[in-house]
């Protein structure tokens, strides 16, 4: 039961809207995948991101406060 797909015959706008700018415009696919390796699929810099932790300095409870 869980694993059929029932056929209603129904397709919501968002799927609609996004099917037809698929079919408009097919170079959106691989622009996408170049924007996610871009900014997603990277590996990272252990050492960089190690020295960034431990340059962070604490915010104190109440920001405004001058002391």
């Amino acid at each position: 039961m869980f694993g059929k797909k029932i056929k209603t015959g129904y397709e919501s706008d968002a799927t609609r809207m996004i099917r037809e700018l698929l079919a408009a415009k097919p170079e959106l696919v691989e622009e996408q995948r170049q924007g996610r390796s871009r900014w997603w699929d990277r590996k990272l810099d252990r050492d960089q991101l190690r020295r960034a932790q431990e340059s962070r300095v604490k915010q104190k409870g109440y920001v405004y406060q001058t002391d």
